[in-house]
């Protein structure tokens, strides 16, 4: 009989959230192995209006069983907002969970922060189960990072997540970095059972393609993007990033008729962003929304030049999960990552892009320049460099395999 786990994970299939994306292509690989259920979010992360539904409805994707739970609306840019909806999430997920009958595993992942562990803390006492902890990125160090939390707040929740991690079957992290920072939450001692797993892009679905592919072209004549070499940031347009000062860098560059800077996404810095560029009167940025899930291929493909980047403080605390579709396009990178996190070591493992230090804006711009005095045969070939890479090292079937030993292990024990 196959053994059930539940998988609680707040953005699931349709979310056009990065880590929704991951999550159901995890599940969808996994469920022939194992019965699964999945307990997220009702669909909300670009805006959707959710308040005509149920508190709990119940759904189904192909062999598993989802129960989408609804969450109050959030304003990314409230910290009152944001915390309704995080313990919302909690509460609910957690009645949802206790609701699932003859479990043998949980899986959460470390969304909300914190709180998302603690569901599988509470869970695995409440439900005598394993539990299997995602660390996607962590918290309050992320938070911390931007000063965007500190003082106890911030010791409390490190004290809650560290207790999360102790008390796991097995927790897994998405990168190199990150394994060295759960080892210093731990001073080296008594480090719980781990193992690196790294996230991914569909790469046989997101490939190189040429420009004269009829999707593209129609992309690039409807956004007038025609002859000209487009900078590309693909993902989220959150908290985390430095957006909100690498935007001033556009201002060398608003008299260049040949350059478009284009931002790609939604998040809670976008509008301080967009408000820059409108007082500025650059006209050759341009803002999208998500663009859908069998799209993307098309449009990493528009890129010359792909924007990867994180804040100052996030090494060992986050991974940018943008650079693995990145690599798939085979598209060149300029990333704005500290040196050493797990990034930045792709990077220039790779030799697809360079790699600048954040805050280093005079540098960003120095590798901007650099960049467009390349020939287009230069930029092909460090992009193609990365898709080798990728092919080598990070195919997507390596990481669900890995995923699928590490829960049949912990499962057997």
């Amino acid at each position: 009989m196959q053994k059930h786990i539940t998988f609680i994970i707040n953005y699931f299939y349709p979310d056009l959230a990065s880590t929704g994306q991951l999550m159901t292509d995890l599940c969808t690989e996994l469920q022939n192995d194992f019965e699964i259920t999945v307990i997220a979010a009702q669909p909300n992360y670009a805006g959707e209006n959710v308040s005509s539904k149920p508190l709990f409805e119940k759904d189904k994707l192909e062999n598993m069983d989802v129960i989408r739970i609804r969450l109050p609306e959030v304003n990314k840019n409230s910290k009152l907002s944001r915390l309704k909806y995080i313990l919302a999430y909690f509460f609910l997920a957690l009645i949802a969970l206790l609701k699932v009958k003859k479990l043998n595993a949980i899986y959460t992942i470390s969304q909300p922060p914190v709180l998302g562990g603690l569901i599988g803390t509470l869970g695995k006492f409440f439900k005598r189960s394993k539990h299997i902890y995602n660390i996607q990125d962590f918290n309050p160090e992320q938070a911390a990072a931007i000063s965007y939390s500190s003082g106890f707040l911030v010791k409390l929740a490190k004290s809650i997540d560290k207790m999360n991690c102790k008390l796991s079957d097995q927790v897994i992290v998405v990168g190199n970095d990150m394994a060295e920072t759960l080892k210093g939450r731990f001073k080296n001692c008594n480090v719980p059972d781990h193992t690196v797993i790294n996230n991914w892009t569909d790469d046989k679905n997101i490939i190189p393609l040429d420009k004269e592919e009829q999707q593209i072209k129609e992309f690039v004549e409807t956004y007038n993007l025609r002859n000209k070499t487009v900078i590309m940031y693909s993902g989220n347009i959150g908290l985390f990033y430095d957006l909100e000062n690498i935007i001033k860098i556009t201002t060398d560059y608003k008299d260049n008729e040949n350059l478009v800077f284009l931002f790609i996404g939604e998040g809670a810095m976008k509008s301080h962003i967009k408000e820059f560029v409108a007082k500025n009167n650059i006209r050759n940025v341009l803002f999208l929304p998500y663009q859908p899930k069998d799209f993307i291929k098309y449009s990493l493909n528009v890129a010359d030049i792909h924007l990867v980047v994180n804040q100052k403080g996030i090494k060992g605390v986050s991974v940018p999960s943008k650079i693995y579709g990145v690599m798939a396009a085979g598209k060149p990178i300029l990333g704005v990552l500290e040196d050493g996190s797990e990034a930045s070591n792709l990077i220039n493992e790779s030799n697809c892009g360079v790699v600048v230090e954040p805050q280093n804006y005079d540098g960003i711009k120095k590798e901007i320049d650099r960049f467009l005095d390349l020939s287009e045969v230069e930029r092909i070939a460090l992009g193609e460099n990365g898709r080798k890479y990728l092919e080598q090292h990070l195919r997507k079937e390596v990481s669900i395999n890995k995923y699928r030993d590490t829960l049949k292990s912990v499962l057997e024990t």
